[in-house]
């Protein structure tokens, strides 16, 4: 990628997290490329194949503005990691008077984030690996675990613990995402127990069930389909048993009907 920012899709997103959307949706900004190369991405058109169009930073800006008239809860930038310098400009440009949402692979060196220290309100990282052979196997990320522990921790010194307004809506902290695989429900249980001991109730848990096999999911036999029921409950229980904050979803929500059209 350039270094200016490409840019997919524009638009109030309603499928976030409920403190995220709310009602009037989440100002969402999906930047093309990402920091991982997940085989099995359901945004596989943008984090891998680029799509997308290439926009300034003064362009980038205008659409913080034009996304705050439209009465979103707040600013969410979606894989923005590898275009940081544009972004922290686009914000020296216009700063939104709502939350910024930093919505990211989790695999991010400190030196993005030390730019981002006063931008950012609310970070929304993945967690994605308690095994760093399954990251190097299915995202091409080397040492993912201790790299992605080292961020998070960064994120909370920044933001601190969750904030909320007085209509459930985030105003601060962070949430770590985690998409439970087909047959790897132990990988799941593994990063639940890393959240837990790293950071506590320090941050929010997001569990979900909404993978479908997307991109090369096909060339991987183990990955190739969508979680069973039994799958979604075991983790669940153990989610539930390390007494974690935050949301799970619905099975119906592994729906190809989920991805947006990348259309700018």
């Amino acid at each position: 990628m350039g270094e200016l920012p490409v840019v997919a899709r524009v638009a109030p997103h309603f499928g976030e997290e409920p403190c995220i959307s709310g009602t009037r949706g989440s100002g969402t900004v999906f930047f093309s490329g990402c920091t991982l190369k997940c085989v099995f991405c359901q945004n596989y058109d943008i984090s891998t194949e680029n799509k997308g169009r290439t926009i300034t930073p003064y362009e980038l800006a205008e659409c913080y503005r034009l996304l705050e008239e439209k009465g979103v809860h707040n600013i969410n930038l979606v894989t923005a990691d590898h275009f940081v310098h544009a972004v922290v400009k686009s914000f020296e440009i216009y700063k939104p008077r709502i939350p910024v949402v930093y919505n990211c692979s989790g695999y991010t060196s400190p030196k993005i984030l030390s730019m981002l220290d006063g931008i950012v309100d609310i970070y929304l990282p993945d967690f994605k690996y308690s095994d760093d052979s399954l990251a190097v196997k299915y995202s091409s990320a080397p040492d993912y675990v201790n790299i992605a522990t080292a961020a998070i921790k960064e994120m909370i010194f920044q933001v601190g613990i969750p904030q909320f307004d007085d209509e459930g809506i985030m105003q601060k902290g962070v949430i770590v995402r985690n998409l439970i695989l087909p047959a790897h429900t132990r990988n799941s249980i593994g990063v639940l127990d890393i959240i837990k001991r790293n950071f506590g109730n320090q941050v929010m848990v997001s569990l979900m069930c909404q993978y479908i096999p997307a991109g090369r999911a096909s060339e991987f036999s183990r990955i190739n389909r969508k979680i069973t029921h039994r799958e979604y409950e075991k983790v669940k229980y153990e989610f539930f048993s390390r007494e974690l904050d935050g949301f799970t979803q619905a099975l119906s929500s592994a729906s190809e009907e989920y991805i947006p059209d990348w259309d700018f």
